[in-house]
């Protein structure tokens, strides 16, 4: 009958959840937990260096002979791997798996990489459920483009406040300084090189 059609239909449809929230607020581990529930999962992050720290809780969690990892740079693939855990741009899309999760989905506004993040949206799901990470800015677009989505929105587990202004040369040894271009970032690193005799520099 028409009304046991539409009930496969909705018992078929994978869920989509988008887990919004400030930075700090644990969807990341989250998304993790959800993943490693389901028979298979994917994870897209968007930087490599997290790709990697998120690719040695999981072999901790489930060993090494269960979890493949996949960026630009670096590429680990067991026999027969359960979970993926990769950079956004190197995700595998041909591989079907029970649980996809993309994080920091607020990059389908980036000028350089927003295509992939806005394909990752459109396209990429899970068999079972798909999750969407990232700032609650995403709301609108998600609701639009993925009507039945399922929102789930995350409180940040300590403050972050605006201390004011201070100079670089009196920013106490230790330091962390974010720059949000790799201009900005060797600029800074060559200031505090010169005034405080060193840096390392993370991109």
């Amino acid at each position: 009958s028409f009304h046991k059609l539409m009930a496969m239909d909705v018992k078929a449809a994978p869920k989509v959840t988008a887990v919004l929230g400030p930075t700090n607020t644990g969807k990341t581990f989250f998304a993790i937990e959800r993943m490693l529930a389901h028979k298979s999962g994917m994870i897209g992050l968007p930087f490599r260096l997290l790709a990697r720290e998120v690719y040695d809780r999981v072999v901790k969690l489930r060993g090494s002979h269960e979890v493949a990892l996949i960026t630009g740079e670096e590429k680990i693939v067991p026999k027969a791997p359960r979970f993926y855990v990769c950079t956004v741009e190197a995700m595998p899309l041909d591989i079907p798996v029970a649980c996809l999760v993309i994080d920091e989905i607020q990059l389908c506004a980036d000028s350089e990489r927003g295509h992939v993040f806005t394909d990752r949206l459109l396209h990429a799901r899970g068999e079972e459920e798909t999750m969407l990470l990232g700032s609650d800015t995403m709301r609108g677009i998600i609701q639009k483009f993925i009507p039945k989505a399922w929102f789930v929105t995350r409180a940040r587990f300590s403050d972050l406040a605006y201390t004011g202004a201070k100079k670089l040369t009196r920013l106490p040894r230790r330091s962390a300084v974010v720059g949000f271009s790799a201009d900005d970032v060797y600029g800074i690193a060559e200031v505090i090189r010169r005034q405080r005799g060193g840096a390392a520099v993370v991109l």
